[in-house]
């Protein structure tokens, strides 16, 4: 499968978006923080048949326009909007799929754009403010990595860890390699804004995903060890109507993990959605 290149501009900065042929509605992929579209790649080759998969590298990390100060999730979801304005032909029949950061800000647009929206599955992702803990230590890495211009090796053991679980890390060697691929890409000094952004200033959104009323889907996995599953299940819980799975060895990169698995999670729900 080929995919297009783009660079589209938004709110947040021209940002690089991979396009699949218009074989469907778009179903727009978001990933986590540190992590370009190609975390995605999996999910396309399973859904490309039936939608036009568009994958983006957020603002500030791949191959998008470096970030020079932080943002909110609604300059996210105006971001989003943008790339949707670029390449969507059949407004409101959109399904957005959204991991940790990508499942936070892809809560925020369902709820700020639900007539741009058929669905939206948010994985690996939670819609509670940040403890004062995590705070810190986002605040002290975003400050390390900030400095040093990329992530240190050990902060890169770190990454790793808080991404995989033992499964993946047993079983899935190639999914750990692209991790490290991707942390050795990125830009210090623009991931530290996103950093930033998406920990220590991340806002108490339940109130927020109260008043969504699109389908939704939560899923999280089984060996998260950054947003276990009470916590996550917290997030479905506040949401109308939304179904919450849970994956048995999984950590928290889901679709990278085991793009088949997730896949069919996937076209299961919007079976439910006609």
């Amino acid at each position: 499968m080929e995919l297009d290149t783009r660079s589209i501009p938004t709110p947040l900065g021209h940002l690089h978006v991979q396009v699949g042929p218009a074989n469907g509605p778009v179903m727009l992929f978001w990933p986590s923080l540190l992590m370009s579209g190609d975390m995605w790649l999996g999910q396309a080759a399973h859904h490309a048949a039936d939608h036009q998969v568009v994958l983006i590298d957020p603002p500030g990390q791949g191959r998008s326009q470096a970030l020079q100060n932080g943002f909110d999730f609604p300059a996210c979801v105006l971001s989003a909007l943008a790339v949707l304005d670029a390449v969507e032909t059949t407004p409101g029949q959109a399904v957005f799929v959204g991991n940790s950061w990508g499942g936070m800000m892809g809560g925020t647009l369902a709820a700020m754009a639900p007539e741009r929206l058929r669905a939206a599955v948010l994985m690996n992702c939670t819609g509670s403010p940040v403890g004062w803990r995590q705070r810190l230590e986002f605040l002290v890495l975003s400050t390390i990595i900030q400095r040093a211009g990329r992530i240190p090796r050990p902060l890169e053991r770190v990454a790793i860890d808080a991404f995989v679980g033992p499964t993946t890390r047993r079983d899935r060697p190639q999914v750990i390699q692209q991790i490290r691929d991707e942390l050795r890409g990125v830009d210090g000094q623009s991931v530290h804004w996103a950093i930033r952004s998406v920990v220590p200033e991340r806002p108490d959104q339940l109130a927020t995903l109260s008043t969504i009323r699109i389908p939704v889907l939560v899923v999280a996995g089984a060996e998260d060890a950054t947003f276990p599953i009470a916590e996550t299940r917290r997030m479905a819980d506040v949401i109308p109507g939304a179904r919450f799975e849970v994956l048995d060895g999984i950590a928290h990169l889901a679709g990278l993990e085991d793009p088949r698995r997730v896949a069919t999670l996937v076209n299961d729900f919007l079976k439910l959605t006609i």
